[in-house]
């Protein structure tokens, strides 16, 4: 057996996932399903309430996020020594940081810089 030969059948397990045809197929299908299901909650007007609407429609996309980083992006505790699930962790606190700190600032912008009434301003010295 040369060398040649030899590196083709040399095989190592380095923790990384890889993609089969029936992993990427559930994943396709899944990611369908966690699309059409908030597309019929909103066209057909199922849910009386928008707040209603738009809390499941997150949760559908927070499923259909981790949907693609399993099927698709092979994202494993195992995949690359733990590194990608560690730095994708590190960006979620990130994300949930700055999107909690800016709904917080817009929220308290929004209370305390509301327009002066009418009434208010004959009050004022």
């Amino acid at each position: 057996m040369n060398a040649q030969s030899h590196a083709h059948h040399d095989h190592h397990d380095d923790g990384a996932a890889h993609g089969t045809l029936k992993g990427y197929l559930t994943g396709f299908i899944l990611s369908v399903i966690l699309t059409a299901i908030p597309f019929w909650l909103v066209m057909g007007d199922v849910l009386a309430d928008a707040q209603t609407t738009a809390l499941v429609i997150m949760a559908f996309a927070v499923v259909q996020i981790i949907v693609h980083m399993v099927y698709f992006l092979h994202m494993n505790s195992k995949s690359e020594g733990g590194w990608t699930m560690l730095a994708l962790i590190f960006t979620v606190v990130l994300v949930v940081i700055t999107l909690a700190g800016s709904l917080w600032v817009m929220y308290h912008l929004n209370h305390n810089m509301m327009p002066v009434s009418a009434h208010d301003m004959r009050n004022m010295p």
